[in-house]
């Protein structure tokens, strides 16, 4: 189960929380699942996502931390303002208001693609507030104007609306020009970001937003910001996904206190594709930092 935690964000933004843990036992305290004065982790989801995509993840920690995970501006239920900011600094300020409000730093972060961006930016910024970071499958290059432009392309290949559930799992699965080979899981992430409406099923964030918080970072690296980040932190890629193990090591040697770990049979989505290889992956390294 999962408690929803309202959090007000830069420019006054609302914000969803979801605080994740197994039912409390009887006679249990407040806090569905965590230990008492359990270290906090802040989960961020990546482009397109959304809090949900870490369930499994959040329920697991859950045991021995505080385990939330964030809704970003634009995505899942938190607010998507039309002429709102979908600048870095918005994002970056709203976890850092996350935390602060929510109490749970100094935190680790955990962030997916945009969401690990947004982490080791908020590291570089506020290492009071940061004590650990899982940087998942994002790169500290520039990606380029051709890499915005495919995006473009693709945002308007999608059948919207589509009829079914099914319809979205097998055209993000195995119809989708992007995916290489069938891929079941792809098919279940994009299905949480889907929502019913009259007409059938559409994204719950709107593509031109996707495509106005990416362009933000697509034409920057950022190794300067990942020089910066002083806790201990860990660089996860999916044997298959967008971040090369060369990069992957570099960013690691650019990291003052950076570690590397690889999944094996992952993709991009590597906590959808191999939940208990990243989990495998990523544990003990959470479990070094209980005394930092």
């Amino acid at each position: 189960m999962a408690r929803r935690i309202d959090v007000t964000g830069a420019d006054g933004v609302r914000l969803a929380a979801w605080e994740f843990g197994d039912p409390a036992k009887a006679g249990a305290g407040p806090e569905e699942g965590s230990p008492p004065d359990a270290p906090g982790v802040l989960l961020l989801h990546g482009l397109m996502g959304r809090a949900s995509h870490w369930a499994s993840t959040a329920r697991r920690l859950s045991a021995r931390h505080r385990a939330v995970a964030l809704d970003q501006r634009g995505h899942g239920r938190s607010e998507k303002p039309p002429e709102g900011a979908f600048t870095r600094d918005a994002y970056v300020d709203d976890a850092e208001a996350a935390l602060e409000q929510l109490g749970l730093g100094p935190a680790v972060l955990v962030g997916h693609a945009m969401g690990a961006l947004t982490a080791w930016q908020l590291a570089a910024k506020r290492p009071d507030l940061v004590r650990g970071l899982v940087i998942c499958d994002m790169r500290a290059s520039a990606l380029g104007g051709a890499s915005q432009r495919e995006w473009a392309e693709w945002f308007a290949s999608w059948p919207v609306p589509f009829a079914t559930l099914a319809d979205v799992r097998k055209w993000f699965g195995e119809d989708d020009p992007w995916v290489e080979r069938p891929n079941p899981a792809r098919g279940e992430f994009y299905v949480e970001v889907m929502a019913e409406s009259p007409d059938g099923w559409r994204p719950v964030f709107d593509p031109d937003q996707m495509l106005r918080s990416r362009e933000t970072w697509v034409y920057d690296a950022h190794w300067e910001e990942l020089a910066q980040v002083r806790c201990p932190a860990l660089v996860v890629r999916g044997l298959d996904g967008e971040l090369g193990r060369a990069e992957a090591q570099e960013m690691v040697r650019v990291l003052p206190r950076g570690r590397y770990a690889e999944v094996s049979d992952a993709g991009h989505l590597v906590h959808y594709d191999q939940p208990e290889a990243w989990l495998t992956a990523i544990e003990p390294f959470l479990d070094s930092l209980a005394g930092e």
